[in-house]
């Protein structure tokens, strides 16, 4: 039995794919999905709100690829006044913040990424994650 695509269309996290969000590749992507979103919203992609929605997409986005093993599942919806981000990769380890040191580079976004947000949370999978994030956007 084969393994039902995310939403995003890449198999691995047992959901269905969604005929409204094609797939994401790239954080470049990943970002024009959330400003579309955003602007359908009627929130401008001038105001500090969207600069820190695509702030943390890109956070969550570009970490899943380069610490958890690729993008398994990318989502997006706004429900309310909240911007919900689903990032899935094929890691089961979370994200841990690290000690600031000018010797190593990084380390910064995950902190970025739970300031910045309303929630965040992570499910662990017997594949890997999923982390949810939740942005206010009122």
């Amino acid at each position: 039995m084969s393994t039902p695509a995310a939403a995003d269309g890449v198999p691995g996290s047992g959901r269905r794919e969604d005929s409204d969000q094609p797939a994401v590749a790239t954080a470049a992507a990943a970002r024009r999905r959330v400003s579309e979103l955003l602007e359908r919203a009627g929130v401008g992609l001038d105001s500090v709100i969207a600069t820190d929605a695509l702030l943390v997409t890109t956070e969550l986005f570009t970490n899943a690829i380069r610490h958890g093993g690729g993008i398994t599942l990318f989502h997006t919806t706004i429900t309310g006044n909240a911007l919900h981000l689903s990032v899935g990769d094929a890691s089961t380890r979370t994200p841990t913040p690290r000690p600031n040191s000018p010797h190593l580079p990084g380390g910064h976004g995950w902190p970025l990424v739970q300031r910045l947000t309303e929630h965040i949370g992570v499910t662990l999978l017997p594949d890997g994650k999923i982390i949810n994030a939740v942005l206010r956007l009122a």
